[in-house]
């Protein structure tokens, strides 16, 4: 995929999925047509990181067309349902942090910061909704058990360097282990049989 703007194609004829793409993806170069014969000649010369298609009778011709505008090999092709598109759009949103650019992995740390930040929206929106409190120890807890799950995951479950990575002591990893109930696997090498 490029690194300049994120261009994205939408073919659909569903004006509501026009609209609401076009929320999700303000920041993004978006073109919209309603099959691949109404697409902007300006456009298929620029090129698109992303094609969306709404499937839909005839979809798999256009399917083919689409490949031959666009090579596969440097975009996203997405085809599906609208709730599909829709989700695809979330992702594609998620993915250039709304910026309009492809995030890089040199901006990792960014990238999750920015993305828990807006799940954390969310979810304390929703939590606020309903009421809830506590919401501190609720969140830690949901957040905690599978950091702790991967970490042990990473070192096969040695507590020892899975304690080391996540910065905590042994006894506390313990602990935690024990309070989330994680299962703990120990996975050892296959040694080679002797013939």
């Amino acid at each position: 995929m490029r690194s300049s703007t994120f261009s994205v194609l939408l073919l659909s004829s569903d004006h509501e999925l026009h609209e609401k793409i076009q929320r999700t993806l303000k920041n993004l170069t978006l073109t919209v047509a309603r099959d691949v014969a109404a697409i902007p000649r300006a456009a298929i010369k620029q090129g698109f990181d992303a094609v969306l298609i709404e499937a839909r009778r005839g979809a798999p011709h256009e399917l083919t067309e689409v490949a031959r505008l666009v090579e596969p090999s440097r975009a996203m092709i997405v085809m599906g349902a609208r709730s599909v598109l829709a989700r695809s759009a979330d992702i594609l949103h998620t993915m250039t942090n709304g910026s309009g650019r492809l995030l890089t992995r040199a901006r990792q740390d960014v990238v999750l910061e920015e993305i828990i930040e807006s799940k954390l929206g969310e979810f304390v929106k929703g939590m606020r909704n309903g009421a809830a409190r506590n919401l501190h120890p609720m969140l830690i807890s949901a957040v905690e058990r599978p950091l702790i799950a991967h970490a042990l995951k990473e070192t096969n479950g040695n507590q020892i360097q899975a304690a080391h990575l996540l910065g905590m002591n042994r006894n506390t990893l313990r602990k935690k282990i024990t309070e989330f109930r994680i299962p703990v696997k120990r996975h050892r090498a296959a040694t080679a049989s002797a013939t």
